[in-house]
């Protein structure tokens, strides 16, 4: 099969000709339909310092995200047939450790991650844990349907395990609108958040946002000063309920802490590249902060409610929207480039080889 391989230690990758991958016991095989770009991809195509300590097995195919049909199931799978529309989450549990036998399986000890750890899915063929293997309805479009594993990340974000309240009736601010800050908007909106605010920079993914539902989506560079005061009056002088942070920037860090009301909740899903200050006495302590770092989706809760928002018409049409560009597999770089100078903000890879 063809498929998008790392090949070194070193910025790029290429498409190379590999073995047609066998599903093993509990596994299922499914030829990809669609895939779709993610920062870790784009971290792991450009070899910067995160990928020089992450990425242990070099050379490896590419990708984690992806939607696509079973054409092989392997021995001692009930659950999955040919013919099953599946996405992919993208975590590997190993269903042994003290995390995953305490009901926690998205931060199991020993995680895999398709495309990170084992070979990934920009390719005509990948094998998936039957376990991993979500499905879908079969009118579910592909590119969609591979969305869901950053849609979850999403809707985690916004309903954290041990959450005590709903959204409904509530502010929310969400910093950074890349795919997952912009599908966060859509979906605070459907679970009934009251005001939404959301920051930043790139004038398209500002656009975005208020199509998703933003009452107002200052920017976090020229409007730096008068931020926390315009959030503030934005909600009735006391902060907003819940702060997402999703870009991975350091000033976001301590933004979302002054923006928040006391007794607010806080959920951190952006990477920082760089060291990130924060006074853990006013901003946390004091405040009676609830913090909720946030690594991949709830297995497989989560799924479950992302199917939920997907069943409404108008939710899957904002989701559609977040997907500006679609290019084939092989054309990642192009993806990337689009990213990268701002054209972009999710990029559907559709299997054309």
């Amino acid at each position: 099969m063809q498929a998008v391989v790392k090949p070194r230690r070193a910025a790029g990758g290429e498409v190379q000709t590999v073995p047609d991958p066998t599903p093993g016991e509990g596994e299922v095989l499914v030829r990809v339909r669609a895939s779709s770009l993610c920062g870790t991809d784009i971290h792991i195509w450009k070899w910067n310092e995160w990928a020089k300590h992450r990425v242990k097995r070099v050379p490896m195919i590419l990708g984690h995200e992806l939607s696509g049909e079973v054409i092989g199931v392997g021995s001692g799978v009930t659950t999955h047939a040919v013919g099953d529309h599946v996405s992919a989450e993208t975590h590997i549990a190993d269903g042994t450790c003290y995390q995953c036998r305490t009901g926690r399986m998205h931060v199991c000890e020993n995680v895999q991650v398709f495309g990170v750890d084992r070979d990934g899915v920009f390719a005509e063929y990948a094998v998936l844990p039957a376990m991993n293997a979500w499905k879908n309805d079969d009118d579910l479009d592909p590119a969609i349907a591979s969305v869901q594993e950053p849609l979850g990340n999403a809707v985690h974000s916004l309903l954290p395990e041990n959450a005590v309240e709903d959204l409904a009736g509530r502010s929310v601010l969400v910093t950074g609108c890349g795919p997952i800050g912009l599908m966060a908007i859509a979906a605070a909106r459907a679970y009934g958040a009251a005001t939404v605010v959301a920051t930043e920079v790139n004038p398209i993914r500002a656009t975005l946002a208020k199509s998703m539902g933003a009452d107002a989506v200052p920017d976090p560079v020229a409007e730096k000063d008068a931020l926390v005061p315009r959030i503030r009056e934005l909600t009735g002088g006391r902060g907003v309920d819940v702060a997402l942070e999703m870009s991975g920037h350091p000033n976001s860090l301590s933004l979302v802490f002054d923006a928040l009301t006391s007794g607010g909740r806080v959920s951190l899903l952006g990477l920082f590249d760089r060291p990130a200050l924060l006074d853990f006495d006013t901003a946390v302590v004091t405040k009676a902060a609830r913090v909720h770092g946030i690594f991949g989706r709830r297995m497989f809760e989560t799924w479950y409610q992302v199917r939920a928002l997907l069943a409404q018409p108008a939710f899957r049409e904002k989701v559609a929207a977040v997907i500006t560009h679609h290019v084939p597999i092989p054309d990642v770089a192009k993806a990337i480039e689009l990213i990268d100078s701002g054209q972009a903000a999710k990029v559907s890879l559709e299997a054309r080889w």
